[in-house]
């Protein structure tokens, strides 16, 4: 089944940040326990050396209700900006898509929260998108081309959200000790072996991701970097979304859910496996011209992952050097790390006419986004 073929274009690509910026160095001072030379070795080896945060843990209400205020706050600097640099009102557009993991909001949808945020007509058409982490941004595209497709003359406003430090600052509260994993592999009761993975795989998830929003004007009838294809792929094996997950769990104790988050030390091989398979769906027999790509936007999983995949690939540190910045310098932003690299490198690369950049997501699911965009 070939790749699909859209006609359509990235108008204005607009992102927001949080103020306020954590070093590496900062949480390890503030973590809440002293880890092992081990495990600050792994949190040093993800790659990330500062990130924003909208959230940090606050032990001195244990049930205290997450607040949505300053999440609704980037979504819309990222939202209006978008719009307003595309020369439009929001009024304009005909279409809302908003992808997301983490909202404090189980229900409503982050798409519903932003229709007043954003002084939306009441009646505009809106779409979330929940839960499919690095690929969001490629399945947003993809269902604005679907929406386009009907509706030609409108625009459409694609927002995604990578937030989430609701989840990985606050599930770190309370740990006491964090054990090195070579120890905890040695470990020969399983409900203890589990607990600690679970703490080890916490901590390295609370260094590795950092939060910002990005979002995007798609129009057929405008100027800028155009669509030209997707492809995508989820679940190759049954059990392949275990791989990773972030899953509500259910406490002995009255209205009261758990989290529980899971990394699986086989998502590098997944990670080469898919992002193969999605290439090879968007090329087809075309190396070539996957090859000839000016530039590479491959989502920010970690610096082993992004070695890995450049490797497994043969894509040059050149044409991934955006993708390396941002993992730095704000982290694994899930769903929002491609419009973030893709607007680095429009911002910083001198693209000519007919430049090619590819995105590659992967992840969570367990899924793999190609996307190929023309200049």
């Amino acid at each position: 089944m070939p790749a699909e073929c859209f006609v359509m274009q990235i108008v204005k690509l607009s992102t927001a940040l949080p103020k306020d910026e954590y070093s590496t160095d900062d949480l390890l001072k503030t973590f809440p326990c002293t880890l092992p030379e081990g495990v600050e070795q792994n949190v040093l080896n993800l790659g990330v050396s500062t990130r924003r945060l909208i959230r940090q843990c606050d032990s001195s209400n244990p049930e205290a209700e997450m607040d949505e205020k300053p999440l609704l706050a980037l979504c819309r600097e990222a939202c209006r900006n978008a719009v307003e640099e595309a020369r439009l009102s929001v009024q304009d557009i005909g279409c809302l898509i908003v992808a997301y993991d983490v909202n404090p909001f189980l229900s409503p949808g982050l798409s519903q929260l932003l229709v007043p945020e954003l002084g939306m007509n009441s009646y505009v058409r809106i779409v979330n998108v929940q839960g499919i982490a690095s690929t969001a941004f490629i399945k947003t595209l993809e269902l604005a081309e679907n929406y386009l497709a009907v509706h030609p003359e409108e625009n459409v406003l694609v927002c995604v959200s990578g937030v989430s430090s609701y989840w990985f600052q606050n599930q770190v509260q309370g740990l006491n000790e964090v054990m090195e994993i070579g120890k905890v592999n040695k470990i020969t009761d399983q409900a203890r072996r589990e607990r600690e993975l679970r703490k080890w795989v916490a901590t390295m998830e609370y260094f590795l991701f950092g939060d910002g929003v990005a979002a995007a004007v798609v129009t057929k009838n405008g100027e800028g970097m155009r669509v030209s294809k997707v492809a995508e792929v989820t679940n190759v094996e049954e059990k392949d979304y275990l791989a990773g997950y972030a899953r509500l769990t259910c406490p002995s104790e009255p209205f009261k859910f758990g989290f529980h988050s899971h990394l699986d030390k086989e998502i590098p091989n997944l990670g080469m496996k898919y992002t193969g398979l999605a290439l090879e769906r968007l090329f087809g027999e075309d190396v070539a011209k996957m090859k000839n790509a000016r530039k590479w936007a491959v989502h920010t999983g970690s610096q082993k992952i992004l070695d890995t995949l450049a490797y497994h690939h043969g894509i040059s540190h050149e044409k991934l050097k955006e993708s390396h910045e941002i993992l730095r310098c704000y982290g694994n932003l899930a769903g929002a790390s491609l419009p973030f690299i893709l607007q680095k490198i429009v911002s910083t690369a001198s693209l000519s006419k007919g430049d090619s950049i590819v995105m590659l997501g992967y992840g969570w699911g367990f899924s793999a986004s190609a996307c190929l965009l023309e200049s």
